[in-house]
């Protein structure tokens, strides 16, 4: 079988075989976009080395004949101390799952064609030395990558600064020279080979499939392996690399949104170590680029029909498009997107509602911080996603995986990373001090449709006492904080949250869905306050009002006073009747003679009285008043072994028909009073 596809010779139909990314790596060249040369690993070829538990001699045999060809068309050659090719070694899944797998860069590097580097650029050259010792000995050699990280931050503290890039060319050398220390880098030839099979195995590390178990993924696909050649966004001040959206991915506006950094590569900007510049920064700064991207991102578009997510980087002033896939969206954006694509002439009706997952319509139900002049706001960071969210602040992932199914919490970290995962979604948002819109915390709390506020640089955490520090206030774990992903505003304590309402092109997507549908939707709702809402929201009818639910609150005592006092039975049954019949007529006026269907109560009648557990501990110790004495006699008359299955509904019927009489006439005479009212 066939292993390894150059991009030549493959296509955005063959994503099962090739992974997403590769395939449309091979439909980017296909198209005439600018890409790298490279090939791409098949996912059989994955699921073949988990059958055999190695690399086979064939595959080996395949990728070295694949990487003559990018030689001959880079003019470089790979292992080369002259003219060395270097490559990334990326995954590339049948499905999206962002930063959950692994990526080496800088691949087929050694102190020789380092060397050799250096004499044309000494700072290039041990940048990106550094880079690939990192990667390759955390990845494929699973060091742990705290030590790679504190050789940097000790160098950085030593020469004063705080972004790697401002690391003198000496630096640079002592940081690698530290890092030889933990592992010798192997011939690039074998680099090339652990790495393919590191990023295979990464297929089943605990992050990805904790993303597969969160989103209901298949574990048996396994991942395409996307070797290219390296294009370097860390040459200089005009070098850059960058993140790029067609549209906006949290509100669907039509402009390009991203962000990039310069002289840095595009692992910078995903991991959220260095907070980028916006996209509109690279019209001002590079105005040619800025164009040119702009072409790239509507060709894409137009050519995919849908909102591209996109990677891309310039070197030495030339741009290379990197990656492209159908854009993660809040639902706010995948509705306005579907509904302008369709005013667009891209796609039809049909298509756009399609395209909206239905249970991602529920983000656009995300809650919103109430205007109040008493809101105190400590920080702004880039708002990531939409929504107000309010917790107490939790500074690790664990923790927060731990109480967040008990407790509202706000996961604040420097910089999120997919090891996160597991925290991020017991999590009402997400704070993060570093990264950008496009780093790991934005996209994973868009796809979980949950607020999110990243690159918040005023905060200052210290986990290890378990405080942050913003403008002069400090707050500790389990300080209450409030944030929102529509402003990026962070706001001290807990603040009102009101719903939000429906968007414009929400109501036009519905209206289109109406013409197709054939089923009628009915709410359930059990007060006139809920029918609203249902009416709002576009329900024909009410399918199921629950009365019991108009039994309890403020009603309580005279339901209680119905139960267990027949001497007062009638009285309480007269004002239930009249607070029933009041309810319905609001109901009925509401729906506006839409069908309503009524359950008459229906819950076991031992849930309106005291509880049987306290009533029994009480008469134990010998606290019960006569009165109470009665009430639990009642309670025990009335107490089942399975209450779900008896006392409720036909024999409630049976046995207190008065309870029914009094419900029947409350729904006939309210219907009869708000027909008369018109």
């Amino acid at each position: 079988m066939k292993r390894v596809y150059l991009f030549e010779e493959g296509s955005k139909d063959m994503i099962d075989l090739l992974g997403n990314k590769g395939a449309q790596l091979c439909e980017m060249s296909r198209i005439g976009i600018p890409v790298p040369p490279g090939f791409v690993i098949s996912t059989e070829a994955c699921r073949e080395y988990f059958k055999e538990k190695k690399l086979s001699e064939e595959l080996k045999k395949e990728i070295e004949e694949a990487l003559k060809v990018i030689e001959e068309r880079t003019g470089k050659k790979f292992g080369d101390r002259k003219n060395p090719l270097l490559v990334s070694v990326r995954s590339g899944a049948p499905i999206s799952m962002p930063g959950m797998m692994d990526t080496i860069l800088n691949l087929g590097l050694n102190d020789e064609i380092v060397e050799e580097m250096a004499k044309k650029d000494a700072w290039f050259a041990y940048d990106t030395y550094r880079r690939f010792l990192y990667m390759f000995g955390s990845i494929v050699l699973s060091i742990d990558e705290r030590k790679f990280e504190e050789i940097l931050e000790k160098k950085k503290e030593e020469e004063g600064v705080e972004l790697d890039q401002e690391l003198s060319v000496e630096a640079l050398k002592e940081v690698v020279e530290e890092y030889k220390k933990l592992f010798q880098p192997p011939l690039p030839k074998k680099q090339l080979f652990m790495a393919v099979e590191a990023v295979f195995k990464s297929w089943n590390n605990p992050r990805a499939i904790e993303y597969r178990r969160i989103n209901n993924l298949p574990e048996d696909i396994g991942t395409g392996v996307v070797v290219q050649t390296m294009v370097f966004g860390n040459m200089g001040d005009d070098s850059l690399s960058g993140v790029a959206f067609t549209r906006d991915p949290s509100t669907g506006e039509k402009k390009l949104y991203g962000e990039f950094i310069i002289n840095g590569q595009g692992e910078d900007i995903v991991s959220g170590k260095r907070t980028p510049l916006p996209i509109k920064e690279l019209e001002k700064i590079f105005p040619h680029i800025y164009k040119e991207l702009c072409e790239m991102a509507e060709k894409l578009e137009k050519h995919y029909r849908d909102m591209q997510d996109m990677e891309f980087t310039v070197e030495k002033g030339k741009l290379y498009m990197l990656q492209t896939r159908t854009g993660k969206r809040t639902a706010r954006a995948a509705v306005k997107i579907a509904v302008d694509m369709v005013k667009e002439g891209i796609i039809s009706r049909e298509e756009a509602i399609k395209r909206i997952e239905p249970n991602s319509l529920q983000q656009l139900l995300h809650k919103q911080i109430k205007k109040d002049d008493k809101i105190k706001v400590i920080a702004t960071g880039l708002p990531a996603s939409p929504g107000a969210a309010t917790g107490k602040i939790c500074f690790s992932a664990d923790e927060a995986a731990k109480i967040g199914e008990k407790e509202k919490i706000i996961l604040v970290r420097e910089e999120t990373t997919p090891d996160d995962i597991h925290g991020i979604v017991k999590a009402q948002g997400v704070l993060t001090v570093r990264g950008g819109i496009t780093s790991h915390a934005a996209v994973v709390s868009r796809g979980l449709g949950i607020p999110c506020v990243v690159g918040c640089g005023s905060l200052k955490i210290n986990e290890e006492e378990g405080y942050m520090k913003v403008n002069g206030i400090i707050l500790k774990e389990g300080s209450v904080l409030t944030i929102d992903g529509t402003t990026g505003q962070v706001i001290l304590g807990r603040v009102e949250l009101i719903d939000a309402k429906f968007t414009d092109e929400l109501k036009v997507l519905l209206e289109w869905a109406d013409e197709f549908r054939k089923l009628r939707v009915y709410a359930n709702a059990d007060l006139p306050k809920d029918a609203e809402k249902a009416v709002y929201f576009g329900a024909e009818g009410i399918g199921l009002c629950r009365t019991e639910h108009m039994f309890l609150g403020k009603r309580l005592p005279i339901v209680r006073k119905m139960i267990l006092d027949e001497s007062k039975k009638q009285e309480a049954l007269n004002e239930l009747l009249e607070r029933q019949r009041k309810d319905f007529i609001e109901l009925f006026r509401i729906m506006n003679g839409k069908p309503v269907v009524i359950r008459l109560l229906d819950a076991p009648l031992h849930e309106f009285l005291p509880r049987y557990e306290e009533m029994l501990e009480k008469e134990i110790k010998g606290e019960l008043t006569e009165e109470e004495k009665r009430v639990l006699d009642k309670i025990k008359e009335l107490r089942e072994v399975n209450p779900m299955l008896g006392f409720r509904g036909v024999r409630v019927a049976i046995l207190h028909p008065e309870i029914y009489r009094m419900q029947a006439r409350a729904i006939i005479e309210a219907a009869i009073m708000a027909k008369k009212e018109g």
